[in-house]
């Protein structure tokens, strides 16, 4: 019996041991291929917040991963393409300008699975993984009002896009639940992709909305943000960041950041395909999934009082409770069905 029981535990190991292999090999086999927009994985902004969720899935799931920046507009299809071609289990692609490239070669490649960030795509192989970025605005413009005494506050986005609109009218909203004859001071760095990366002409529009008495900045802009906190330094002044933590790039001078997880969502999105429960889809991310939300912690603690504190999480109950509904740009300019 003895003899019996020491088999059947040498068999059980020896099972175990095989499944163990089989999570490793398939692990390691697992390829995922990441195309990022032209501002980079150093763009310290959205496209740093998706390659830090994918290199994290490669340190703790052991994928294999391949990132790709796109060098302008007209790559991404080809980008998208070689991965395809490669026998890449996930194709991930990052940004809006990708929806047309994303939608052309999943069709193309019906068997590989693809997920896109902050665009909608209606197919069976495509998982959109959307953001509620009015939300976050929302909070981070009340801030922005709380901070200013004269109710001078600024607003500069990257490229003149609905989405980068979308930030703008709840940031709006924000302001005007605290300080309602406040005024908001918006320009935009440009019409096409370069105005992600331009931080030169993003701090010329900042030091001018400075000088004009804002005290307050929200960039929207990528890696052009840089340029606006350079000025909120330079000035003494204020900025927010948006998309990751950005605190930390000058310590003082950012009052917070509008925190995007796109992070949190590309690691999931890895996860769920490694581990065979990838469904294509909507998957949208808002302050009650904690996919969106602001950031307090060492590097700006300081400039947000308890008081505040307290009253941005009231606001943030409020949205989430369906008290408060912020104001979306995307429905107030949807075109009505025929």
């Amino acid at each position: 019996m003895k003899a019996l029981n020491t088999l059947q535990k040498g068999h059980l190991r020896f099972f175990c041991a095989l499944i163990l292999l089989s999570q490793i090999v398939q692990a390691e086999n697992f390829r995922v291929g990441l195309v990022l927009d032209k501002g980079g994985k150093d763009d310290k902004s959205f496209n740093s917040a998706a390659y830090l969720g994918a290199t994290k899935a490669q340190k703790e799931l052991g994928i294999d991963l391949k990132y790709v920046e796109a060098s302008d507009t007209n790559a991404i299809e080809n980008l998208h393409r070689s991965f395809a071609k490669k026998d890449f289990n996930l194709i991930i692609g990052i940004g809006f300008a990708q929806v047309d490239a994303v939608k052309k070669i999943a069709e193309q490649f019906p068997t590989k699975n693809f997920a896109i960030v902050d665009g909608e795509i209606n197919a069976k192989n495509v998982k959109s993984l959307l953001f509620e970025e009015q939300e976050g605005s929302y909070l981070v413009g009340a801030l922005a009002a709380m901070k200013s005494p004269s109710g001078k506050i600024g607003f500069i986005g990257g490229m003149d896009i609905p989405l980068i609109r979308r930030f703008a009218v709840g940031y709006e909203a924000g302001i005007k639940k605290i300080k309602l004859d406040a005024k908001l001071t918006t320009n935009f760095i440009g019409v096409s992709s370069e105005a992600w990366n331009n931080p030169a002409k993003a701090k010329e529009l900042a030091l001018s909305q400075y000088n004009s008495g804002v005290e307050v900045i929200f960039v929207a802009a990528g890696a052009s943000g840089s340029g606006i906190f350079d000025a909120a330094e330079e000035k003494k002044k204020l900025a927010i960041g948006v998309d990751s933590n950005q605190n930390w790039i000058k310590p003082g001078f950012i009052l917070t950041s509008m925190l995007k997880r796109v992070d949190i969502a590309v690691y999931d999105t890895i996860k769920e395909a490694r581990d065979g429960h990838f469904a294509a889809g909507t998957n949208r991310f808002g302050l009650k999934s904690k996919g969106i939300d602001y950031a307090v912690d060492q590097y700006n603690e300081k400039l947000i009082s308890a008081e505040q504190k307290s009253q941005l999480e009231k606001l943030k109950e409020q949205i989430i409770s369906g008290k408060i509904v912020v104001p979306d740009y995307y429905k107030q300019n949807s075109k009505p069905t025929k």
